[in-house]
């Protein structure tokens, strides 16, 4: 989002605050949650509003690991970083699960998931892939056919995994973190002067902050250059049905190698979204926030193949853009001249399984200094 000469041309206050955070998503309030515990004063501001973005627009997945089968993952980052990974995920699910717990009023199910091969080639990969988490001691079912009975080859079946409104968990956590939230209040500058003090210009008010944390995902480029070519912006399409009959899927589903994942919601909808491999092309390197009618056809087609007992109209369809990290993991750094301005970005749509310790990295990074480890952005340099 940009911001216009006329948006700024006019007085503003300006206001002394502890810890600003730049993002009002599932991130940036986990960032603030964090921050409390570490002891500070948090304002969180939102050029839009809380979960406006991805965080509202996902589909509530608490599914381990990244978004790649761990051998491939393995042969990409090597076992370590992986491993690593796959930790921080689950250790990121346990604290979404304490959030819900704490908060008393955020629908979730522990329901498990299943990643699900659309073919015999993506069946042999997913056979690897159990082999190798097992050997890994993550916990793994490998199905050599389709449990779900819908012409699927094999599945994993990973128990420890969930479904949660992401909406109302993000609702949680900024009522957990105590933080004031400013919202319609997009920021448009940020600098470091002084050792101990950062000016950031917003819209309704510019701020001193004792520290930044930029949690602007997919926004990130059009807040500081330096996120260009890091963090490419990509849409991703959804929709819902009319609430079912009868309940047609009892966990959360990923097929084609993720590129496809569905769910029912609590009232028992039908949820569907992917299918953006088909039209890359329209949907990579975009934040434009509109509906693809080449995508959304596609996901009624893969609705028609392999859930055809889901015969209601569909409610609502929309996009929603996510923050794909150059290289596949999430960026955790400090902006270069800038030491108490501080990121937690590039979830690559999966920011549920991912966010909350990265999150936690970045406040600690922000305040103590402390080593992202595998996720520290400075592998980029």
């Amino acid at each position: 989002m940009t911001v216009s000469h006329w948006q700024t041309d006019f007085p503003r206050p300006t206001e002394e605050v502890d810890v600003l955070v730049v993002g009002a998503g599932l991130i940036g309030c986990a960032a603030a949650y964090f921050a409390h515990e570490a002891g500070h004063d948090v304002t969180i501001v939102d050029a839009r509003d809380m979960a406006h973005g991805a965080s509202g627009r996902n589909a509530g997945f608490m599914i381990t690991g990244l978004d790649s089968y761990y051998h491939r993952a393995v042969e990409r980052y090597g076992e370590a970083i992986v491993r690593e990974m796959w930790d921080l995920s689950k250790r990121s699910i346990a604290f979404w699960r304490e959030i819900v717990q704490k908060a008393g009023d955020v629908p979730f199910e522990a329901c498990g998931s299943f990643l699900l091969a659309e073919s015999k080639e993506e069946a042999a990969e997913l056979a690897q892939a159990a082999k190798a988490l097992e050997s890994a001691g993550f916990p793994a079912i490998y199905h050599d056919h389709d449990p779900l009975g819908r012409g699927y080859y094999a599945a994993i079946e990973q128990p420890d995994d969930g479904a949660v409104q992401p909406v109302a968990l993000t609702r949680a956590l900024l009522r957990l973190s105590e933080a004031r939230l400013v919202s319609s209040n997009p920021v448009y500058a940020i600098a470091q002067d002084q050792p101990d003090m950062v000016m950031v210009y917003a819209e309704k008010a510019i701020y001193q902050a004792r520290y930044v944390m930029l949690c602007t995902n997919a926004y990130s480029p059009f807040l500081d250059g330096y996120f260009e070519g890091r963090i490419i912006p990509t849409r991703a399409q959804c929709l819902v049905t009319d609430p079912l009959p009868e309940r047609v899927l009892e966990s959360v589903g990923y097929s084609r190698y993720g590129y496809m994942y569905y769910r029912c919601t609590f009232d028992n909808r039908f949820l569907i979204g992917g299918a953006r491999d088909l039209f890359t092309a329209e949907e990579a390197n975009t934040s434009e926030d509109r509906l693809n009618p080449n995508v959304q056809s596609a996901l009624d087609a893969y609705m028609r193949q392999y859930f055809p007992d889901v015969t209601v109209p569909v409610t609502r369809r929309w996009s929603g853009i996510m923050g794909f990290s150059v290289d596949g993991l999430p960026q955790v750094g400090t902006l270069p001249g800038k030491p108490r301005v501080a990121y937690a970005v590039g979830f690559t749509g999966h920011g549920i399984s991912l966010g909350a310790m990265t999150a936690q990295r970045g406040i600690d990074h922000l305040l103590t200094g402390a080593n992202p480890g595998a996720v520290a952005a400075a592998r980029l340099d």
